[in-house]
């Protein structure tokens, strides 16, 4: 599992991050009510909702009004920053991994830990590049903060390889 900037390895967990390949994969669904041995979600954790997107750049407008519906009722004081997070990073998918191929899809996965929320984003990953966070973009660039915010916003995050492809993970942490 890789961390915060650039991958790099984390010294000292979070509150609860992922094993590897994430909590939220399609192979290692929430069953919020399970216990188990060390490597399993905590026992309070609960899967909000999990969409499937195709791998194109519309698919960033489509997880942000899917995730605002999903935090609607929930009053998290950093919903906003979720929402902007998930366009980021659906839409970096949709641009940098292989999921912009044809028939190419981007999951977006939700969950709720006490008052933290963990979002994955899925996609088919790229054999080409790796997620990173750009320091020379300059004022007048249109894109390359993608996960400079992610970055600056997020409590954690991180991603790691998987079968299905490559998972994101960021987590914001109410008030």
């Amino acid at each position: 599992m890789h961390t915060g900037d650039q991958g790099q390895r984390a010294e000292a967990p979070a509150a609860f991050l992922p094993p590897p390949g994430g909590w939220l994969t399609p192979e290692l669904r929430i069953d919020a009510g399970r216990t188990g041995p060390a490597g399993r979600p905590p026992q309070d954790i609960r899967l909000l909702g999990q969409i499937d997107l195709p791998g194109e750049p519309a698919s960033a407008a489509k997880a942000r009004g899917y995730l605002r519906v999903v935090l609607a009722g929930l009053g998290h004081p950093r919903a906003d920053d979720a929402v902007l997070l998930v366009s980021e990073l659906v839409a970096n998918s949709a641009r940098h991994s292989d999921s912009r191929l044809p028939g190419g899809k981007v999951t977006v996965a939700v969950a709720q830990h006490g008052g933290t929320l963990h979002i994955d984003v899925i996609d088919a990953g790229s054999a080409t590049s790796v997620p990173w966070v750009r320091t020379d973009t300059d004022a007048e660039s249109c894109t390359g903060r993608g996960l400079w915010l992610v970055q600056a916003l997020a409590s954690a995050w991180g991603w790691v390889e998987c079968d299905a492809g490559r998972v994101v993970w960021f987590q914001c942490a109410g008030g």
